[in-house]
């Protein structure tokens, strides 16, 4: 079975499903583009660890992390392996040192793991085939100027005034106001207090 490895390229609100988002993966030797609609919480665990941000609070995916370790168990890659009916399949491949063994997971719960475990994310031709997307130049292009993050659902004009707002503010006020976001678990906001940041650095 060849292995075909996959990068995340973006993740952004579903036009389709309200409460739900989109998951971009991409080929890394190829222009085939694998999309997979996930839930909000999932979006947000891959969110953060995209983002780098330390959440006060562990999440079900850094407390997976943390069992593993305890148990000197290493995750060694994720692999989407199969799409039936619609739905993907995956799994989560792993090592104790002396066995390899797998474990069967959703491909959001198992690209959240994988990031924090920093392992290769692949799939197979047979799910590349069946729902990848191939982009046109022009796409790739477009594609290539958008920015990778979770794309807010509020209006374009809100979202300029929080801009111009936090570009106002001071280092010292910003710093609390980082602190507040990630205490009320508002990782989004994070983020973008977080850029202001380090823009100021």
């Amino acid at each position: 079975m060849d292995k075909i490895q996959l990068e995340i390229l973006g993740l952004s609100s579903s036009q389709s499903q309200t409460g739900s988002f989109a998951l971009v993966l991409g080929e890394k030797e190829g222009n085939r583009r694998l999309p997979i609609i996930i839930g909000m919480f999932e979006a947000q665990s891959i969110a953060i660890q995209i983002e780098k941000i330390n959440p006060n609070r562990p999440l079900t995916h850094d407390l997976f992390k943390t069992f593993a370790e305890e148990m000197d168990v290493r995750v060694t890659e994720i692999l989407i392996s199969d799409l039936k009916e619609g739905v993907f399949y995956s799994k989560i491949v792993c090592t104790n040192g002396t066995r390899e063994f797998e474990l069967d997971a959703r491909p959001s719960d198992a690209i959240a793991i994988g990031l924090r475990f920093g392992v290769p994310i692949y799939t197979v031709e047979s799910v590349l085939s069946e729902a990848g997307i191939i982009l046109s130049d022009l796409e790739e292009e477009e594609e290539e100027s958008d920015e990778m993050a979770v794309k807010s659902t509020s209006t374009s004009a809100s979202s300029s005034g929080a801009k111009e707002s936090l570009s106002q503010t001071s280092v010292d006020e910003l710093n609390k106001m980082l602190n507040d976001a990630l205490e009320k678990e508002d990782y989004e906001r994070a983020a973008k207090i977080r850029d202001e940041l380090n823009k100021r650095n």
